[in-house]
C-alpha cells in the first residue's frame, strides 16, 4: 500500500462505522485504498507531491452507501413516462398524450410509478383504450409486480386471449372472455417489456434466463448506456456499492466490459434467478457465474428466488385471510418441502440465498428452508437473506437472529413513512396485524442483521430519504415504535449492507487498507433535524478512490 496520500479529506466529521475508531477528523487515500483515518494533523502529514487536500468544512464523511436491494434496469426506466403522483383520468390522459408526442417512434409507450388507485377503481384495458386508442401503451405499478396494458399492446404481446402462466403469475381475464388489461407478476408481463425494448436484463428476474440469441453490438451499447444511467443516478446519491436484484450472466458481462473500459462507478453484485419450475441442475449456471465473476467490482455468488408477490395485488402469501376476501391468503410460489431441498442444495454449493418475502407466510416458509439447509450442511456464516419482510409472525422474529439471517428491508416501503400512504394498508392487511408490519427495530432488537435499501426504482434511491423514513415513521395505532436510531440506520446503509453482501473485507467502513469508498454529506448530520434528512444533498462521492459525483468541484476528476 502507498505511504503518501494522493487525496486527503480533512476538517470533516468522520463517522467510520469502525468500532475501533468510531469518529475521526480526516481520511487519506491513495491507489484506490484508504491510507489513514484519524486526527487532522496526523493525516495531513501524509500528503504526497501533488496531493489534493479537500476542506470538508465540518461536513459529515461516511463510508460510501451500500444499496442493498436495487434494480439496474431502473436505468432504462428513467426514460419512460413517470406517473408517480399522477391520479385521475384527465391527468393520466394528458401525461400519455405529452409523452406520445415526444416519442413518436416508441413501439410501446411505457409508464412507471403507477399507484394501484390511480383511477379510483381497478384499471382495465378499456380505461387505457380511452387514454390512447391508437398506440400500444402499458403502465407498471410502483411495486413492479403489476402491469396494465391497452388492447393494442395486449394484442401485440399475444396476451389478449389469455395465456398459460406458472403458479403465481396471471393474465387476469375479464367478463368478456378477453384479458382485462391487468397482468400480475413477471412472467405475465415480460412480453410487454420485450415490446418496450427493456427485456434483455429483465429476462433474468422474470424467467431466470438469458437473452434469446446473440445480442448485437448496437443492443449491447444500448444496455450498457442503461446501466451507466443507473450508476450515475446512484452515484449522485452517494452509493459506491449496488446489490442488484435483477440481471443474469449477460448483465455481468456488460458490467465486466464497463469495468475494463473504466466506466464502472460502483461495485455491483448480480444474482442468479431460480424459478420454481427450474431443475436443480440449473444451479450449475449459478455456480459458474459465482466462479467467473468474483472481483472487487463485479461479482455474483447469490441465488435469488421469489416466495410470494406483493400485498397490494393480494399475491403476498399470508397466514390469515385478506380483509374482505374470505379464504384467500395467496400461495407460496415454491412448495415449502421442495424449497427446503432447494435451499439445502444452494447452501451446499456455498452460494448465498436471497428470497423475496412480503407476507408472513412467505417469511415463515423461507426461514424453514434456511433452517433445513443449516441442519443438513452445518450452520455456517452464509448470511442468507430475506428481502422485504413486510409482515412477520411474532414466533418467527427471533429466528432470524438465531439462524444468522439478514433482514434486507426498505425503510421507504413502510406506509406512512415516506411516499406510500397508510391507506394502502387498510384494504390488504388485517387491522389486528398492523402491529406485526414493518418491524425493523423489533428485528434488530432480536439480533437480526439489518441491511437497508430502497428497492429502486420502486422508491426513490436516496439513502438520505431512507434515513429520514427510518428515523421519523409514526407508529401505527396499537403498534410498537419501529423508528431506528441514527447510527443504527447509518450502519444499515454502510457496514451492514457490506456485511450482508460479504463485502466487509473491502468496503462498508473507513479504515486503512479498505477501499476508498466514501460519501461526503452536504452538512453535519448531527445538526440536521431528522425530518430534514431527506433534503440533505451529497457533496462528494468517491468510489475506489475515483470521484464519481462532485457537483461543486470540491476535488475534480481523479485517475
Amino acid at each position: 500500500m502507498a505511504s503518501r496520500a494522493e487525496t486527503i479529506i480533512t476538517n470533516a466529521k468522520v463517522l467510520t462505522m469502525d468500532p475501533a475508531l468510531p469518529r475521526a477528523e480526516a481520511v487519506a487515500f491513495a491507489g484506490g485504498r484508504i491510507l489513514a483515518v484519524g486526527a487532522r494533523a496526523e493525516v495531513e502529514a501524509l500528503a504526497g507531491p501533488g496531493c489534493r487536500v479537500v476542506d470538508a468544512g465540518g461536513r459529515t464523511l461516511l463510508p460510501g452507501f451500500v444499496e442493498s436491494h436495487m434494480h439496474l434496469f431502473g436505468g432504462a426506466e428513467l426514460q419512460h413516462l413517470q406517473l408517480t403522483g399522477v391520479s385521475g383520468m384527465a391527468a393520466l390522459t394528458g401525461a400519455f398524450a405529452r409523452y406520445a408526442a415526444a416519442n413518436p417512434d416508441a413501439a410501446v409507450l411505457m409508464a412507471e410509478g403507477v399507484d394501484y388507485g390511480i383511477l379510483g377503481h381497478a384499471v382495465t384495458r378499456a380505461d387505457l383504450d380511452a387514454v390512447m386508442p391508437d398506440r400500444p401503451i402499458a403502465m407498471r405499478a410502483m411495486d413492479h409486480h403489476t402491469v396494465w396494458a391497452n388492447t393494442l399492446c395486449l394484442e401485440q404481446a399475444g396476451l389478449l386471449h389469455g395465456a398459460a402462466m406458472p403458479v403465481g403469475h396471471e393474465v387476469v381475464m375479464g367478463p368478456d372472455g378477453l384479458a382485462s388489461g391487468e397482468l400480475r407478476e413477471f412472467e405475465a408481463f415480460d412480453t410487454v417489456l420485450a415490446l418496450a425494448g427493456v427485456s434483455r436484463m429483465y429476462v433474468g428476474i422474470s424467467r431466470g434466463a438469458e437473452p434469446a440469441g446473440p445480442v448485437s453490438a448496437e443492443d449491447r451499447a444500448v444496455d450498457k448506456a442503461h446501466i451507466e444511467r443507473a450508476m450515475r443516478h446512484c452515484a449522485a446519491h452517494g452509493f459506491t456499492s449496488l446489490i442488484s436484484m435483477d440481471g443474469n450472466r449477460y448483465t455481468l458481462e456488460l458490467l465486466a466490459e464497463l469495468e475494463a473500459e473504466g466506466r464502472l462507478l460502483q461495485r455491483v453484485k448480480v444474482p442468479f434467478h431460480l424459478k420454481p419450475e427450474m431443475d436443480l441442475a440449473e444451479l450449475d449456471r449459478a455456480s459458474a457465474m459465482a466462479a467467473d465473476f468474483r472481483g472487487d467490482w463485479v461479482r455474483s455468488g447469490t441465488v435469488k428466488m421469489f416466495m410470494d408477490g406483493v400485498i397490494d395485488s393480494r399475491t403476498a402469501f399470508l397466514t390469515e385471510d385478506y380483509p374482505g376476501v374470505p379464504g384467500h391468503r395467496s400461495i407460496p410460489l415454491f412448495d415449502p418441502e421442495r424449497f427446503k431441498e432447494v435451499c439445502t442444495e444452494i447452501d451446499r454449493r456455498g452460494l448465498q440465498i436471497a428470497v423475496h418475502c412480503v407476507g408472513d407466510g412467505a417469511v415463515h416458509a423461507t426461514i424453514d428452508g434456511y433452517e433445513a439447509a443449516g441442519l443438513a450442511n452445518g450452520f455456517r456464516d452464509m448470511r442468507h437473506r430475506i428481502e422485504h419482510i413486510e409482515l412477520i409472525t411474532r414466533a418467527d422474529i427471533p429466528r432470524l437472529g438465531a439462524l444468522g439471517i439478514t433482514a434486507s428491508v426498505q425503510p421507504p416501503h413502510a406506509p406512512g413513512a415516506m411516499d406510500f400512504p397508510i391507506s394502502t394498508m387498510q384494504a390488504v392487511i388485517p387491522r389486528h396485524r398492523w402491529a406485526d408490519a414493518y418491524l425493523w427495530q423489533t428485528l434488530a432488537d432480536h439480533n437480526a442483521a439489518l441491511a437497508f435499501a430502497s428497492d429502486w426504482p420502486i422508491t426513490d434511491v436516496s439513502a438520505m430519504r431512507g434515513l429520514q423514513a427510518a428515523l421519523t415513521r409514526v407508529p401505527y395505532a396499537g403498534a410498537s415504535d419501529e423508528r431506528v436510531g441514527l447510527m443504527a440506520a447509518l450502519r444499515a446503509y454502510t457496514a451492514g449492507g457490506a456485511r450482508a453482501a460479504h463485502l466487509e473485507g473491502l468496503t462498508g467502513t473507513l479504515r486503512p487498507g479498505l477501499a476508498a469508498d466514501l460519501v461526503l454529506l452536504d452538512g453535519d448530520i448531527d445538526a440536521i433535524p431528522a425530518q430534514n434528512l431527506g433534503q440533505t444533498g451529497i457533496a462528494l462521492t468517491v468510489s475506489g478512490g475515483r470521484v464519481t459525483h462532485d457537483p461543486a468541484g470540491l476535488v475534480g476528476p481523479t485517475s
